[in-house]
């Protein structure tokens, strides 16, 4: 792992003290097509707090100083010039031993699309083949790093599109973003890491079906007529590779969905449950503040940027 602080990226305004909602990790997010950006700031100091993503997830220090624990590696001070890089479902815990109000510390975490990710490694790999015949790939114990210009010109620019009201915020942040994880997985494959089992394409198929029926029951019958595979066969595959089980997969998905109409401040929540699959709004509000933290309204609230 590096742990030099590398190019330093822009920092965004800090909360007005009337507008925060808590003073550790407030969270402002920007929801678009194929990720979400988050703001976290805080402004105490505070132990252990626990943050966990769905989806692929890149984190970078953006002000103050934060203490991580990850996995069962030794604990680590992180800063800003920084970027972590995390597969879906892994547990950080956090300190912020120097955090106050006068000098609060701020992170952005860019959640993305996993199928989004393969499709860009898959173009790569099928049109930029490397001579020696190894793929390219993002490897997820090489997770912390040193922000290069790439990186960090690529982060402002995405902070930037993320933030803005423009019409075609979507599109400027798709290319974006491909830009971005070129860059990371050119870093990587420097070094010569090795490629991830994390995003195998084969779950990108069975997401493509599920998000292609997403208003639709479907059954785990389904899944594995889609898969070839046995009910037990496919619960391994899907845990081993996304730390899910089917079914939390499947809601996932229409948690993912969701997310993007709630981006529409006019639909109501009802109409939202409905047309991600639900049969009902209160059990989607539930199983959506569980994922998320928040409930539906909260969200649409705070992604009206």
């Amino acid at each position: 792992m590096l742990s030099t602080k590398g190019k330093l990226l822009n920092q965004p305004h800090l909360t007005h003290e009337s507008s925060l909602k808590t003073l550790v990790e407030n969270r402002t997010i920007f929801n678009l097509q194929d990720c979400e950006l988050n703001l976290f700031e805080t402004y105490e100091s505070t132990e252990k707090v626990a943050l966990k993503f769905n989806d692929v997830v890149l984190t970078s220090m953006l002000r103050g100083k934060k203490v991580m624990h990850l996995y069962e590696d030794p604990e680590f001070e992180y800063l800003p010039g920084e970027t972590v890089i995390l597969p879906s479902n892994v547990e950080m815990k956090i300190d912020f031993p120097e955090a106050r109000a006068d000098n609060p510390t701020q992170c952005l975490a860019l959640e993305i699309d996993r199928t989004k990710i393969q499709r860009i490694i898959d173009f790569l790999n099928n049109n930029y083949p490397k001579e020696n015949k190894e793929e390219w790939s993002l490897n997820f114990e090489h997770y912390l790093l040193s922000n290069n210009e790439e990186i960090a010109g690529t982060l402002n620019k995405l902070m930037s599109i993320c933030m803005s009201a423009q019409v075609t915020k979507d599109v400027l942040a798709d290319l974006t973003l491909q830009e971005l994880l070129i860059h990371l997985i050119q870093l990587q494959t420097r070094s010569s890491l090795s490629s991830v089992k994390q995003l195998d394409s084969p779950i990108g198929h069975l997401i493509d079906y599920i998000r292609g029926n997403l208003t639709q029951k479907i059954s785990m019958k389904e899944l594995t007529n889609k898969a070839c595979m046995s009910n037990a066969t496919l619960y391994r595959y899907i845990k081993r590779e996304t730390g899910m089980s089917p079914v939390e997969l499947l809601l996932r998905e229409r948690i993912r969905h969701a997310k993007h109409l709630l981006k529409n401040p006019n639909l109501l929540i009802t109409e939202i449950a409905f047309a991600s699959g639900f049969d009902y709004a209160n059990y989607f509000t539930r199983v959506f503040k569980k994922i998320e933290g928040l409930s539906p309204r909260q969200y649409q609230k705070m992604s009206g940027h």
